[in-house]
């Protein structure tokens, strides 16, 4: 017999949207917190973020696969047995932790290695969470509820989570008390959803006949959607790529595209009302215009905040446009977890695109362009499907308006390519960015640059090519440093390569020992700059990240280590940490000199090195130059740490108005915390 409505266990409607709250919620606190485990391991390249999207991605898809299998194929009793099941096997994953046989070794791409760390700490646990929407959705559904209201509650869960890491959660709790509270976090949700499945019987439908007569969505309507999904995942990648490598690499920038990302999904599936499709169609060729054009070399001078802007602004209508289209495109609930396996797969197609296909084709960062082109296909694609109220003409105008914005945004890419600031020697890519060697118009100066930071220079000046020059001329911090230590064959290291300045110190008998974990960083320097080639000293490069290796290092005895790591403004987090400076200090002999390159235009980074030299008991200068053109010099500021306190009173520091002593407050930093809000300029 089968039951009524009334006589059937309802759903109750508030459970569910705790569970989802709950999943979605942890769900974007596990991100943040893994890439954090993982920086001692993978530094702080861009890379390791878009991997890591990339990741989370695919287990999205597979998560949403899972659940449209289960709840086709499986019968209620079924579903919660492989469910309570699975929760079991995860939590024997808990509390969140790398696996040891997972840590690189050398340089190369770690992508695989990554990914493979990524799936023993938090596969098992991210897949069951990101079943969670559409599992619930469908039960809810099944009693002739609407669901789709739940799947803009989990985007605003997420966005709390997201706001809620760098401002609450990081800069008060260790990573060990996160893993823990996450973890506690995550039994809660098993609790939740298995209490929910329990209350979700029986297994016949509630949901009136006539609904299940509705008729399925036919292909071209789900290759749409999987459409709608991608263009505005590449969007999403790529702006962030942009913003902090071409741009700003401002702590936290990479919040506000996401976070853009996720209200236009709260808007479009919270209710019909805030997408007004003549509005936002209207506006997105301007946005796309104007993104395009602040990718014009010449434009990208402009000031930080209007670009912010423009890329924001542009971002949004697109992500407003291709959520408020498949919010208006969604099906019958009945087709719901095939709608959502759908999307699903295409943020990860389009994820894909960005974090692996992009870096092995592309010179530069031309997925943006693409993506702005796509954005505006997809555009013209469903106005072609569905016109709406548009009468012919007015259709005809705004179809051709797009397909000029088309035309215009792929010529725009091709000038692109080939295109640069100055004469472009060499461009490449990799995992760890885009790297740049170009000369300026009378071909006095060479640059090697990483997206708009400089990384090195060079004087093509044969009388001044031996010249250090930029960070390292002789009044930079580093430079006083090497001219104050004692005579004799010295052992230098250097923590960052670019294009090898401070082998211009080297003299005969001299050692200098670089490391740096980006393998085209020393092909460039060797081939398009002559520093490495033409010191008297014995010059050495070792690959791989530089705390990993000078980990595996026997004690080097170094006269002076040079932590050249910071300028890009993207701080590698895990070379500034206590443990960091116990591993530096060990490889410097009795007396020997820290120096610590902290310029930076976003951040203060004074108090956590201030914090390591108390710890250690040493002494500390900070050493701030200004640029000069004519000698080659850029400002810097560097940090000197030392155990010999006589150290400082030799005739370089004596009556110099650029060195003063490291005063001021302090913060420590270590591998299980450190906190980027307190050291904000």
């Amino acid at each position: 017999m089968t039951p009524t409505d009334a006589e059937a266990p309802k759903v109750p409607l508030g459970l569910a949207a705790a569970t989802i709250f709950l999943s979605a919620f942890l769900l974007f606190q596990v991100q943040p917190l893994v890439g954090k485990l993982t920086l001692p391991w993978f530094g702080g390249s861009a890379g390791v973020w878009t991997t890591c999207l990339l990741f989370f991605q695919v287990l999205l898809l597979l998560g949403y696969l899972y659940a449209h299998l289960v709840i086709r194929h499986l019968p209620h009793r079924r579903q919660i047995q492989l469910h309570g099941t699975l929760l079991a096997l995860a939590a024997l994953a808990l509390p969140l932790r790398l696996h040891a046989a997972f840590k690189p070794g050398g340089s190369g791409d770690p992508v695989l290695q990554l990914l493979a760390l990524l799936g023993t700490t938090v596969g098992l646990p991210y897949l069951l969470l990101s079943t969670t929407g559409p599992l619930v959705q469908a039960w809810v559904a099944r009693k002739g509820h609407v669901p789709y209201r739940l799947f803009a509650l989990s985007n605003a869960a997420s966005m709390v989570a997201l706001l809620s890491y760098p401002l609450l959660v990081e800069p008060w709790l260790s990573l060990r008390v996160q893993s823990w509270s996450w973890s506690a976090g995550f039994l809660l949700f098993g609790g939740l959803i298995l209490s929910l499945a329990l209350r979700s019987h029986p297994d016949q439908p509630t949901t009136p006949a006539k609904a299940l007569e509705e008729e399925g969505p036919t292909l071209a309507t789900k290759a749409l959607w999987i459409l709608l999904a991608a263009v505005p995942s590449v969007l999403l990648m790529a702006v962030t790529s942009h913003l902090s490598t071409n741009v700003a690499p401002i702590p936290f920038l990479w919040v506000l595209p996401l976070a853009l990302y996720l209200l236009t999904f709260i808007l479009c599936f919270e209710a019909d009302r805030w997408y007004h499709r003549g509005v936002f169609l209207g506006l997105l060729p301007l946005g796309l215009a104007a993104m395009t054009f602040f990718l014009t070399p010449g434009y990208r001078h402009l000031a930080v905040q209007l670009q912010i802007l423009v890329f924001a602004g542009g971002l949004f209508l697109g992500c407003m446009v291709a959520h408020g289209e498949l919010a208006r495109l969604r099906p019958h609930p009945r087709f719901l977890t095939g709608f959502y396996l759908r999307l699903s797969l295409g943020g990860a197609l389009g994820g894909l695109f960005v974090a692996w296909v992009a870096p092995r084709i592309f010179r530069s960062y031309l997925e943006l362009p693409l993506g702005l082109a796509a954005c505006a296909a997809a555009a013209l694609l469903t106005l072609s499907r569905n016109p709406g109220p548009l009468k012919q003409l007015r259709l005809r105008a705004v179809q051709a308006l797009f397909l000029l914005l088309i035309l215009g945004i792929g010529a725009h890419t091709l000038y692109l390519g080939f295109s640069a600031d100055g004469v472009v020697l060499a461009q490449g890519r990799n995992f760890y960015g885009t790297l740049s060697v170009f000369d300026d118009g009378g071909h006095h100066w060479r640059t090697l640059a990483h997206g708009t930071i400089t990384h090195g220079g060079q004087f093509l000046d044969s009388a001044k090519a031996r010249k250090p020059v930029t960070y390292y001329s002789p009044d930079s911090g580093v430079g006083l440093a090497l001219a104050s230590l004692p005579e004799g064959p010295r052992r230098v290291g250097v923590v960052g390569l670019g294009t090898g300045s401070l082998a211009a110190y080297g003299r005969p008998g001299d050692l200098i020992r670089y490391y740096d974990i980006n393998p085209l960083v020393e092909d460039y320097a060797r081939r398009y700059f002559t520093f490495l080639k033409d010191s008297p000293a014995r010059v050495e490069v070792v690959m791989g990240d530089a705390r990993l290796s000078l980990e595996r290092e026997a004690p080097q005895a170094y006269d002076l280590l040079a932590i050249d790591a910071f300028s890009s403004d993207s701080i590698p987090v895990h070379l500034l940490t206590r443990e960091a400076f116990g591993i530096y200090l060990q490889h410097l002999r009795p007396g020997g000199v820290l120096a610590v390159h902290v310029s930076n235009r976003y951040l203060n980074l004074h108090p956590v090195v201030k914090a390591a030299a108390d710890h250690f008991h040493q002494g500390a200068r900070v050493v701030d130059t200004e640029s000069d053109e004519a000698t080659g010099a850029y400002g810097s500021t560097w940090l000197l740490l030392t155990a010999d306190r006589a150290f400082f009173d030799r005739p370089a520091f004596q009556d110099n108005g650029d060195v003063s002593r490291l005063e001021g407050s302090t913060l420590t930093w270590t591998d299980d915390f450190s906190n980027l809000f307190r050291i904000l300029k």
